[in-house]
């Protein structure tokens, strides 16, 4: 299952910074527990897809998975062994961009234990440092 955006306007995109903390999606919503992001970061397509399995091997059926991140930004890059100029290279991959604070995964429907076991399974997937958050009760 590729992820990656149906339609874009632009192909290609510039690399950007990644500035500041997530003021959007920085709490869990849907979930009882969720996996947050502690430092600033790319995440690959193949690596948001490679933690949906391994948190669905471990949940089964008991719990429902909620992924929060998605892939909209495109990483160029030129073939190896190519000289200067020639423009920008083709599209390789996609990047969801993560900013510190935003929540990537969420849990529902399974205990804390199994919380703390399945995201230490996902944590060890994760390009970034990442974190266990509980869903605040008000």
């Amino acid at each position: 299952m590729a992820l990656m955006p149906k339609r874009v306007k632009h192909r290609k995109s510039q690399r950007g910074r990644i500035k500041g903390n997530a003021t959007r999606g920085n709490t869990v919503v849907f979930g009882d527990f969720g996996l947050q992001a502690c430092e600033p970061g790319w995440i690959k397509a193949q690596t948001i897809e490679a933690g949906r399995i391994a948190a669905q091997q471990y949940v089964r059926g008991e719990g429902k998975l909620y992924i929060r991140m998605f892939p909209h930004k495109s990483v160029t890059s030129t073939p190896l062994e190519t000289r200067m100029g020639k423009g920008k290279g083709e599209p390789q991959y996609w990047v969801a961009v993560v900013r510190p604070g935003t929540v990537m995964y969420e849990l529902a429907g399974v205990t804390e234990e199994q919380a703390k076991i399945c995201f230490a399974r996902l944590a060890h997937k994760m390009p970034i440092r990442v974190r266990l958050v509980k869903r605040r009760t008000m």
